[in-house]
Parts: C-alpha cells; sequence; structure tokens
C-alpha cells in the first residue's frame, strides 16, 4: 500500500500566508511609495520646461501629419488612426493630442494633452495655424 504523504502542520499554512501577506504589503508599498514620489516631482514644476518642449513638437509633428492627409485626401481623417504611412516614431505625437474634426471633416480642433510627462501649457502664434483647417470653435464644452 502507497504512502501518502504527510499534511502540511498549521503552523507551516500560517507561515506560508504570513509571507504572502508580508510581500504583497510590501510591493503594495513599493508601488505607492512610486506614485507619490512622481506627484511630488510633477508638483514642484520641474517638468514644466520638457513638458512644453515635446508638446510643442508632439503639436506640430501631429498637424503636419493631418494637413498632409487632408491634402492627399481632400478632407482630414475621421480619427487620427484613419492616417496612413505615418512612421513609427509618428505614434507618440499622434497619442499625445486630442483630435475633434468638424461633421464633414473639413476643419478640426486639436490639443496636446502630454508632453513630456505631463500636460503642456502651449500658446502657439495665430501664424501657425494659417493655411490649416485649424478652428478653435470645434473645441469640446468641459462637462
Amino acid at each position: 500500500m502507497e504512502k501518502l504523504p504527510p499534511i502540511p502542520s498549521v503552523a507551516s499554512k500560517r507561515r506560508l500566508y504570513l509571507l504572502i501577506a508580508l510581500i504583497g504589503g510590501g510591493l503594495l508599498l513599493l508601488v505607492g511609495g512610486i506614485a507619490y514620489g512622481i506627484h511630488t516631482i510633477m508638483a514642484t514644476g520641474i517638468t514644466a520646461g520638457p513638458d512644453n518642449m515635446f508638446g510643442d513638437q508632439n503639436l506640430k509633428t501631429a498637424v503636419a501629419l493631418i494637413e498632409l492627409h487632408k491634402v492627399r485626401n481632400g478632407k482630414y481623417p475621421d480619427s487620427l488612426r484613419d492616417i496612413k504611412f505615418a512612421g513609427q516614431w509618428d505614434q507618440m505625437p499622434l497619442s499625445s493630442v486630442s483630435y475633434y474634426p468638424n461633421a464633414d471633416r473639413t476643419a478640426y480642433y486639436i490639443e496636446v494633452e502630454r508632453g513630456w510627462v505631463g500636460k503642456p501649457t502651449l500658446t502657439m502664434p495665430p501664424d501657425f495655424w494659417k493655411g490649416t483647417g485649424y478652428d478653435p470653435a470645434l473645441k469640446p464644452k468641459a462637462p
């Protein structure tokens, strides 16, 4: 007759659960500490310069791709996913902006949501938008 393996003692089960709880708690503290650190760094405003620099580039790249789409297709894209022939490096700028076209795709509103790590504060001169389909009236109303 075969011998059955011994039943683990209650004490060894408790030690296992305690070890799992300690590891889980340590991971939660680590993740919470990292999140708090990132929040604290961003609150100091130290990322404003890089946010504005990256945000400016993201906006200009996205506008160039949107306008190229219009030249090639006769109207602005329904969404940024419709832009063809964008390179791999163009995905970051396209994912960093919010794009709102009008119903007949003859105009659009665009704003940068993310620069380096936070939302940039950008003011483009009116000449930047000259010859584009940008229309600030298409900006969605805040909820």
